[in-house]
């Protein structure tokens, strides 16, 4: 339980970093594990002989966001953390030094897809989902992220509706790179990114670097924005009173 990193490869120097999040039932980090998950990003994009991150997660789900009922029991303090992990995740994952590609099964929620909108790559099964259920937990946050996904419009729909958007869908669209049934996930993955990690080292970071410092959107300013009024409604009581009727319903 928790966050790892491995190497998956065979061959002493095929530069995959391997960083998997597991936190039963459902992947829904606490705030400690957004951090270490931020942590563990960083080192490996540090790491000069890595040329290319995975980003995994045991279980069902690939993540299901913040753990609301950590939330609830600690009140603003575990709020404001959570926000704080999930900021630093995210921008761990999108200022790696080196490209990182995602690896998504089941669920995709929340904080999953802050996470996989600032991957650089992502490699789907048949069976994911990606949402924002923000509006249905007392929140909001990560429309910057699900924006680098869809467009506009169906942006606006599904965060509006809370309704999800399968992995065949996000292929259309052209922001998922490939959908493969859930036994072979892993393997057209790395697969993938075996053929990033072919390439020079040195050459990669600089491509990484060039390409975020073309990016329209500032990510962490766009996401910290939002973040505010997350914050607002939280201090307005409108968060505690939607987040109350959590798991009522059968979430």
């Amino acid at each position: 339980m928790g966050v790892s990193t491995s190497s998956p490869e065979k061959g002493p120097d095929q530069g995959i970093a391997l960083v998997t999040v597991d936190f039963p039932p459902v992947n829904a980090l606490p705030v400690s594990g957004w951090f270490a998950l931020a942590d563990a990003v960083r080192a490996a994009g540090r790491d000069p002989g890595t040329r290319c991150v995975v980003l995994a997660a045991e279980g069902r789900g690939f993540n299901a966001g913040v753990d609301i009922k950590e939330i609830q029991a600690q009140g603003p303090g575990a709020l404001v953390g959570a926000n704080r992990g999930c900021f630093e995740a995210f921008a761990a994952v999108y200022e790696c030094e080196v490209p990182v590609v995602a690896a998504v099964q089941g669920f995709c929620l929340g904080g999953g897809v802050g996470l996989v909108g600032n991957a650089d790559v992502i490699v789907a099964s048949e069976d994911a989902v990606f949402g924002l259920p923000e509006l249905d937990r007392g929140a909001l946050g990560a429309a910057t992220h699900l924006a680098r996904l869809v467009p506009q419009h169906l942006l606006r729909a599904l965060y509006y509706t809370s309704r999800t958007v399968t992995a065949a869908e996000l292929h259309g669209h052209g922001s998922v790179w490939r959908v493969v049934p859930p036994g072979g996930l892993r393997a057209a993955t790395l697969e993938l990114a075996g053929e990033i990690a072919a390439k020079d080292g040195e050459l990669l970071r600089l491509a990484k670097a060039a390409i975020n410092g073309i990016d329209p959107v500032d990510v962490r300013r766009s996401y910290r924005f939002e973040q505010g009024f997350t914050y607002e409604a939280s201090v307005g009581g409108v968060a505690d009173r939607v987040r109350d009727t959590f798991g009522r319903n059968g979430d």
